[in-house]
């Protein structure tokens, strides 16, 4: 593959990506935010991050040793510091980190 069929194929893809992204701004122009919209803005970020915790914790056996220990506690580490100081990437940096810890010493 040359060099320029790959600069052709970057400058088509981030054509595309931005032509996607400001799509919804063109259309709308200056009009009023719809309610649903609103409605799936506030509540759609919770979702994804329940499905996220779900898909996570699937193949966890908490019937065998360790029982899912570093799991559970990374889980209420993300939980407390999110309640806490209601950042997310604050929450999952280290929720992550403690998991990562954990599986290391355990």
């Amino acid at each position: 593959m040359n060099d320029t069929y790959a600069l052709s194929a970057i400058l088509v893809m981030a054509a595309v990506t931005a032509l996607l992204r400001f799509f919804p701004f063109l259309v709308m122009g200056n009009k009023k935010t719809p309610g649903y919209v609103e409605y799936l803005g506030k509540v759609l970020p919770y979702a994804v991050m329940a499905m996220l915790v779900v898909y996570c914790l699937k193949g966890v056996d908490f019937t065998h040793m360790p029982f899912g220990i570093c799991e559970i506690i990374s889980v209420l580490i993300v939980v407390g510091v999110h309640v806490w100081k209601r950042n997310t990437l604050l929450s999952i940096i280290l929720g992550t980190s403690c998991y990562m810890l954990l599986i290391r010493i355990m």
